[in-house]
């Protein structure tokens, strides 16, 4: 009976040190999950001052090495930390995460741009501990879009990139579509 039973411990023991850890790619995965919006009512002194629409893109990552994101204080060097991204080869952007913005033409064809609002992005650092490993998980990326008496429903859709910390660029998605705000 204690044989049995040391065996299951040993057994159980080998077992739990027998974790498959992921082999990602160095380089960032991209997938897309879904877009979803909300409107926020602006306030200025505790009245209502206008409202923004916020669209929300939810994208699935992997990570080989976890280097994704940046600390509040790296976002605010923008003379170091940020153009490091900007002079990136084939990014351009200050930020760590691309929307470019798909507008619907009354043609049915679609124009792309990034918005001017869209050119500085960043979400935090998704890895604390500083050691590298792989990571997986779920990321909220932005956009915001004021309503006004002279916009106009219009619909859009994104292409989204990430870029990590050693520069490397991820895939591109595109999301579905929604209705915002816009300027004609």
């Amino acid at each position: 009976m204690k044989l049995q039973v040391s065996l299951f411990i040993l057994l159980a023991f080998a077992s739990a040190r027998c974790v498959d850890i992921p082999d990602f790619s160095d380089t960032p995965v991209i997938y897309y999950n879904g877009i979803s919006q909300d409107t926020q009512i602006d306030s200025v002194n505790g009245a209502p001052s206008g409202e923004t629409e916020v669209v929300t893109i939810t994208i699935d990552f992997e990570d080989g090495d976890g280097d994704l994101g940046a600390t509040n204080a790296e976002v605010q060097d923008t003379v170091g930390f940020t153009k490091q991204y900007k002079n990136a080869p084939g990014w351009n952007l200050e930020g760590n995460y691309e929307l470019i913005t798909m507008i619907k033409q009354k043609n049915g064809s679609w124009s792309e741009s990034i918005l001017d609002g869209d050119k500085f992005k960043f979400f935090p650092r998704l890895k604390l501990d500083g050691k590298a490993g792989p990571i997986k998980g779920k990321l909220d990326l932005n956009a915001r879009f004021l309503k006004s008496r002279s916009t106009v429903p219009t619909t859009v859709k994104y292409k989204v990139r990430i870029i990590d910390r050693a520069l490397r660029v991820s895939n591109q998605i595109t999301t579905d579509t929604v209705v915002v705000p816009l300027l004609p």
